[in-house]
């Protein structure tokens, strides 16, 4: 496989990977999971909200890089994109669903996920700088 190839194959792979993860978040938060037995461990909906948008915040970043979409701050604009999804998604709790509320510690546990990709992120482009130069 020629290199151009390869490459449109990992920009193929990361956007499916970006859309499905995003479409995952949406079908675990507005779905009806009552049946489920309980984790047990306290705030353990939080962790899952943490999870949610680290992976969301890391896959757009990487489909946004690795297609050179747009090179004008990608990280900025992923991150926001992050934080109004997770807005959007408790909005649609609240509204569109019977077994669901909205929550603020969700929007701040979603935040957290998104900062905590957003600094892994730039430690890994601080370690390549450092690596290549």
């Amino acid at each position: 496989m020629k290199p151009t190839k390869n490459l449109l194959a990992l920009k193929i792979i990361y956007l499916g990977s970006a859309i499905c993860w995003t479409l995952l978040i949406a079908f675990l938060c507005l779905g009806s999971f009552s049946n489920l037995p309980s984790l047990g461990i306290g705030g353990a909906d939080k962790y899952i909200h943490i999870t949610f948008h680290f992976g969301f915040t890391i896959l757009w970043f990487l489909f946004f890089f690795e297609a050179k979409i747009d090179t004008r701050n990608p990280i900025l604009k992923v991150f926001v994109s992050s934080i109004l999804y997770g807005i959007l998604i408790e909005i649609a709790q609240e509204f569109f669903t019977t077994t669901r509320k909205a929550d603020l510690y969700d929007v701040l546990a979603n935040t957290a996920g998104a900062i905590i990709a957003i600094l892994l992120i730039h430690a890994f482009v601080a370690w390549q700088k450092r690596k290549y130069n």
